[in-house]
């Protein structure tokens, strides 16, 4: 492929957290940085195109400005920047940019036109580069101008390089995961991960539940959990998940629990009226490091906190099993995490990235792609490749 000489619209997702104007966590940036370099080294004109947030109307809080600051920081090079993503004055920037420099665009979801995916807007993000590279497999599952109907436009329409790994890492896990396979899950909603879990469940070893998602399976099984958060909607979901497949499932013995006057204690068993369960206790803490950390041939993928690690005294289970994730991976198991909660748990816990075989930057994206759902984002490079 000629790269020389081509304007090259890369579509990342750098929605990263910002504080007092600063990226404070950079790993989506990074992720982009291989397929950055490798179309600057090759002389193209790069265009970067991304969302930030939510936003309802044009505000400072969800601009791209401090990204981009963050991103000369790490590629030690200038990147250009331009407040807006389409018009006149992004096409007047991108004809001045030198071959081999970076542009980056203002937040393109500052259009409510992105996301309702509008014939337009998607014309006239196309119309700004010859080439066309999805990056960002964390939007993939949406059917956005960006990641969908502008790529139509395009008869040059690639996968980047992070996009490539995500696929790759997460189709061995969807259709043949190495031998055990650990499923790690926690947080606080089960309906996101019920379809993951009906694809991986027949294919997993064991399933170690933890996070609130823990309570609803633990009142299926008779237990009671005090004023802990139940998902009644998916009951009916996770009695069939206990009766199919109780055998692979391990549900916590003890709980780090809090009443409303904020003290908080260790019960095993039931969890009395009055109380929340916020993180797992130490003896399931235990017996989940030993699953977790015992698996040094297998794969193991985590997707979701313990519990509410946020906070010091909820944090010892979720840093437990980041501990035992990064023991498993230098035993020589395939190690995948999964959501940037999990991610940001991880970071918490003192373990490197370098421990873990993959970081998949994707949450519902991820969810969504070991379901077996549809990606719009990776079937628009398809339908030209």
């Amino acid at each position: 492929m000629q790269y020389y000489g081509k304007k090259v619209l890369v579509r990342v997702d750098f929605n990263v957290t910002i504080n007092n104007g600063a990226v404070t966590e950079d790993y989506r940036i990074r992720s982009a940085i291989p397929t950055i370099e490798y179309l600057v080294k090759r002389g193209a004109k790069v265009i970067l195109a991304s969302h930030m947030g939510r936003p309802k109307f044009r505000d400072h809080n969800n601009s791209l400005a401090p990204v981009a600051t963050r991103l000369k920081e790490i590629l030690n090079r200038n990147v250009d920047f331009v407040e807006d993503c389409i018009g006149t004055q992004v096409s007047s920037k991108i004809e001045n940019l030198r071959y081999g420099n970076i542009l980056l665009l203002e937040n393109l979801r500052y259009y409510s036109e992105e996301q309702n995916n509008d014939p337009e807007f998607s014309e006239s993000i196309s119309s700004l580069a010859d080439i066309y590279v999805n990056d960002a497999f964390s939007t993939s599952h949406r059917k956005h101008a960006s990641t969908y109907g502008a790529v139509k436009n395009f008869d040059i329409r690639l996968a980047g390089f992070s996009l490539k790994k995500e696929i790759e890492y997460l189709s061995m896990i969807r259709y043949n995961p190495r031998k055990p396979f650990t499923l790690v899950v926690g947080g606080s909603k089960i309906k996101d991960k019920i379809g993951a879990l009906e694809n991986l469940l027949p294919k997993a070893d064991k399933l170690l539940i933890g996070g609130a998602a823990a309570y609803t399976f633990l009142k299926a099984k008779g237990l009671k959990i005090g004023n802990s958060l139940f998902d009644e909607e998916h009951f009916d979901w996770v009695k069939n998940a206990l009766s199919s497949y109780g055998e692979k499932i391990l549900l916590p013995v003890d709980h780090v629990v809090s009443s409303e006057e904020n003290s908080f204690s260790t019960v095993t068993g039931d969890i009395p009226d009055g109380m929340c369960g916020f993180d797992i206790g130490n003896e399931t803490s235990k017996i989940y490091s030993s699953e977790i950390g015992g698996n040094g041939f297998g794969t193991i993928f985590w997707n979701g906190p313990m519990g509410m690690f946020e906070v010091g005294q909820f944090a010892s289970g979720t840093i437990n099993v980041a501990k035992s994730m990064a023991l498993a991976f230098w035993r020589g198991a395939m190690t995948l995490v999964g959501g940037g909660d999990t991610i940001a748990a991880l970071k918490k816990s003192g373990v490197s990235e370098s421990e873990v075989t993959h970081l998949s930057t994707g949450g519902g994206a991820t969810l969504r792609f070991l379901a077996g759902d549809k990606m719009p984002g990776i079937e628009a490079l398809e339908r030209a490749n």
